[in-house]
């Protein structure tokens, strides 16, 4: 019995004949979809015909000097920075479609597109335009804005000063008769006197001559009192008088001069006494020492009021006059307030630092202040009233003074402003905007580049197409 055949598996042949003839038909397929469509216009090569033609050349500027654009790279002939592409939204193709309203989202640029706006008066300068900031664009600089309102502004000046002593309290004390210095009460700088506190005594036969003659005058005097004639009793009383004044004048104390006349006696030394109160700050003299007239001894000062030396700028010196209040603190005294007055304002600028001189007078019963020591000076001076901003809102290009004031959503408008008085981080605006705008107080100075970018390459292409225009 011969063995039974094994059949065999047909199936797998089959089933990759079957691929193949799919695959083949797909592809036969898709040959024919592209041939079919392909053709048609608009489907494949006119977007990108449109595409092209829409962007146009590329132009290139300088982001420090938008009035340099060129269609080729390279560095700015002014700064030699390189030079940055214009984006679309920026070139050719944007200036054609100007008047097109275009959603906000469909730039992908930092700032959006410019846009004309009803600008408000006064008009923004010409070098900068109106713009136009996205949301994002806002979160991401920190711009912000505070309404502009009507307040009122107290100013206020501060400095820093020296304390001086007041010259009008510095007395020098000086001989008037020959002598020689006996003995000395005051011997060092800096001690503290009173007023007629005895300072040196003197022996002088000057002062010794003096007191006989005054002895000799009063027993003169004495004599003539009960004479009948009048006019002897007034010779011998004249005589006694000059006697008195002239030791007076000698800087004798009076009640020396008293002991003297009761006591009848010439003394061989005199004792000298200090003329006011004060701080020795200069001492010329020792024991035994001969003097003469016109020596100066000792330089007393009075500190119980001093002078405080400050400077301040033109603009401030003009506000200040003469007997207005000033407010004083110690950086080293924390908590410790006085109250003094403008005393003096120098006629003459310093040159050096154009600043004035200002002086203001303090008590000082305490002597807490101190020659030579440094005090803060604050002045308030009248307030006014007026349209008030922050000061971080005005920009001071060195020719003019400029404010960004929001005129709509996310649409900021440069406006060239006129400033009054400035004080306590605020300024008052006298021109340029009204209560109630909006004006841009953080990230300003980021509006303004942007602005002055923008208003360049406006600029170039109205240059450009006037250069390339034809009459018919």
């Amino acid at each position: 019995m011969s063995p039974t055949p094994t059949p065999r598996n047909h199936t797998l042949p089959l089933r990759r004949g079957h691929v193949v003839a799919l695959f083949l038909a797909l592809l036969l397929l898709l040959a024919g979809g592209f041939a079919l469509f392909g053709r048609q216009p608009g489907w494949w090569s006119a977007p990108r015909q449109e595409a092209a033609t829409t962007r146009g050349p590329v132009q290139y500027t300088c982001p420090m000097h938008p009035e340099i654009v060129t269609n080729e790279p390279g560095d700015c002939p002014i700064c030699s920075m390189s030079l940055v592409p214009i984006e679309d939204d920026e070139g050719p193709a944007a200036a054609a479609h100007a008047g097109h309203n275009h959603p906000a989202a469909a730039a992908d640029d930092f700032f959006g597109d410019l846009r004309e706006t009803p600008l408000a008066t006064p008009v923004p300068p010409s070098d900068r335009v109106t713009v136009r900031v996205k949301d994002a664009a806002l979160r991401a600089a920190g711009v912000r804005t505070e309404p502009a309102v009507r307040d009122r502004l107290s100013r206020s000046v501060r400095t820093v000063g020296l304390i001086t002593a007041d010259e009008g309290r510095i007395r020098h004390v000086h001989t008037k008769v020959d002598g020689w210095v006996e003995s000395l009460a005051v011997n060092f700088n800096g001690q503290l006197v009173a007023a007629g506190q005895p300072i040196l005594t003197l022996y002088s036969p000057t002062l010794l001559t003096s007191q006989e003659e005054f002895l000799r005058a009063r027993e003169t005097a004495t004599r003539f009192s009960t004479n009948a004639d009048e006019g002897l009793r007034s010779l011998g009383q004249q005589l006694f008088d000059s006697a008195r004044r002239r030791l007076a004048l000698f800087d004798v104390p009076e009640s020396f001069i008293a002991a003297l006349e009761q006591g009848g006696q010439v003394s061989r030394t005199v004792t000298l006494n200090a003329p006011v109160a004060g701080f020795v700050t200069a001492k010329s003299t020792f024991e035994g020492q001969q003097i003469v007239p016109g020596q100066e001894l000792f330089t007393i000062t009075d500190l119980s009021r001093v002078w405080i030396e400050a400077s301040l700028y033109e603009y401030e010196a003009g506000q200040v006059q003469t007997g207005q209040q000033a407010t004083l603190t110690l950086p080293h005294a924390p908590g410790v307030t006085m109250r003094g007055r403008v005393s003096y304002i120098n006629p003459f600028l310093t040159p050096e630092s154009r600043t004035i001189k200002v002086r203001f007078e303090f008590d000082n019963p305490d002597t807490l202040l101190k020659p030579a020591m440094y005090a803060d000076v604050t002045l308030d001076l009248a307030s006014v009233e007026g349209i008030i901003v922050p000061e971080a809102a005005v920009m001071d290009t060195g020719v003019r003074k400029l404010v960004f004031v929001e005129i709509e959503p996310r649409t900021f408008e440069p406006r060239e402003v006129q400033t009054g008085v400035r004080g306590h981080g605020r300024v008052q605006i006298t021109s340029g905007i009204r209560v109630g705008e909006a004006v841009v107080v953080q990230a300003n100075f980021l509006l303004d580049s942007e602005s002055r970018l923008r208003a360049g390459i406006s600029r170039q292409r109205e240059g450009t197409s006037e250069g390339h225009s034809h009459t018919p």
